[in-house]
């Protein structure tokens, strides 16, 4: 066999963590050192490829197209060398950091939490809620991430589908009952809104048929559980996915007077590809692919 003829890896952990910070300083402070040991390793690596990483535009360094590529491969292999050195000193991953989307970590998973724990027996899983949902590789602190919506994964990471998506108008009761018989009657109250899916009304016009109103007022609200914590107070109908609200249908606090739009798009499980296999892992998955069925 001939040997494999690898970068330097003190450089490319510098590579690395430059593109992921989106700075040298960020990268120097990650790995304690001073800008220049960091510029010394861009360096040594780009005199290893005999071509640049980055272009300056100003201030700031962008990585081209083929840098970006390869510091995608790298943080991966980084990252599966990190597991597989805490597997080798410390024994079987028992632990699992995953960074699951704010208002679905309060309307899904946190309700579930008490199943979640009983399922998975010894297997610890930290829940991380992110505000911005962001791919698994520009996190390493994390093991796995929940992701939404058109997710396609990237290389070196496993997604797996556990809950399809469906999403429609809600109001209290009351307000559901003006507007059943027409949803052009929605005009006439106030448009509850997420600034975190400012877009969402018009979408499900389009993806429902409907014909498109004008609201007499709109009210927005910093993200999901607030706008409809409004709406269960009845200041008006929001858009909201059913598993969020499947509880309040129950209990009579909300009604879905158009029901439901089920959406192509669902929810993923992500993790890498060297723990996709780990029996933690699996754990997790199969409790949330039988709990994501549940909820249809």
């Amino acid at each position: 066999m001939v040997p494999m003829r690898l970068p330097p890896l003190k450089a490319v952990r510098a590579f690395e963590a430059v593109c992921r910070h989106g700075s040298i300083l960020g990268a120097a402070a990650e790995l304690g050192v001073v800008r220049g040991a960091v510029r010394q390793q861009l360096a040594i690596l780009e005199s290893y490829f005999c071509e640049k990483l980055f272009e300056r535009d100003g201030r700031k360094l962008t990585a081209t197209a083929k840098a970006a590529r390869f510091a995608e491969a790298a943080n991966a292999a980084l990252v599966a060398l990190e597991r597989a050195a805490a597997e080798f000193a410390g024994g079987e991953h028992r632990r699992i950091r995953l960074g699951v989307p704010s208002a679905f970590a309060i309307w899904w998973l946190v309700p579930r939490l008490a199943n979640m724990q009983a399922a998975l027996g010894s297997v610890d899983v930290d829940i991380v809620p992110m505000s911005i949902v962001e791919p698994l590789s520009l996190h390493p602190e994390l093991d796995a991430v929940i992701m939404g919506g058109e997710y396609r994964p990237a290389a070196g990471v496993t997604a797996v589908k556990f809950m399809e998506d469906e999403f429609g108008p809600v109001a209290t009761p009351d307000l559901a009952d003006g507007i059943a018989d027409d949803p052009a009657h929605m005009a006439e109250i106030t448009a509850v809104v997420s600034r975190s899916a400012l877009s969402l009304w018009q979408q499900w016009f389009a993806e429902s048929g409907t014909q498109a109103v004008t609201f007499r007022r709109k009210q927005e609200f910093e993200d999901l559980p607030l706008a409809l914590g409004a709406a269960r107070s009845g200041v008006g109908v929001v858009l909201a996915p059913r598993a969020a609200i499947e509880d309040d249908l129950q209990r009579n606090l909300l009604a879905a007077p158009y029901g439901f739009v089920r959406r192509p798009a669902g929810y993923s499980l992500t993790c890498r590809n060297a723990d996709a296999k780990m029996p933690a892992f699996t754990a997790l998955r199969d409790w949330l692919l039988r709990s994501g069925v549940s909820t249809q």
